[in-house]
């Protein structure tokens, strides 16, 4: 029966975070169109919406599902060796890099609908690398374990 829990918790977890990246990697995507679209244009009021939708409806719940099956698979006794393991909290310390980049998303996401938008499209799509980066660094520390 534990046994049975711990891979439901796994299951919903992965799927939690494909959610979670997908919705990270499509946002800035938007962005880079965004800011070259003129304030108040078709365009930039139709991103606006869509910019809204996906964070609210896609990349905040799929955040705290994540967060949440992950804190359940983190408490389960003997999924992790808190003395010994040190992969875990590398992959903490990058799960807190994009929860950071997630906050950014957010207020980039407000300056958009605001029309205060000073960046650049070639800034979103450099900052478009960042949850690709930290998500190869989780994959391997969950999967090779180097230390």
């Amino acid at each position: 029966m534990a046994d049975d829990l711990l891979a439901w918790l796994r299951a919903l977890h992965v799927i939690a975070v494909i959610a979670w990246m997908a919705g990270m990697l499509y946002l800035p995507r938007l962005y880079v169109y965004h800011a070259d679209a003129a304030p108040g244009s078709e365009l930039s009021e139709t991103l606006k919406r869509m910019e809204r939708r996906l964070l609210r409806i896609i990349v905040n719940p799929a955040m705290v599902l994540s967060f949440g099956f992950g804190g359940a698979l983190l408490a389960h006794p003997g999924v992790i060796d808190w003395s010994g393991d040190v992969w875990i909290y590398v992959k903490l310390a990058l799960v807190a890099l994009l929860a950071a980049y997630h906050g950014l998303l957010a207020r980039w996401r407000r300056d958009f609908a605001a029309d205060r938008n000073r960046r650049s499209a070639r800034f979103y799509r450099r900052m478009n690398e960042v949850p690709t980066l930290a998500m190869i660094g989780i994959v391997v520390m969950v999967v090779v374990r180097p230390f």
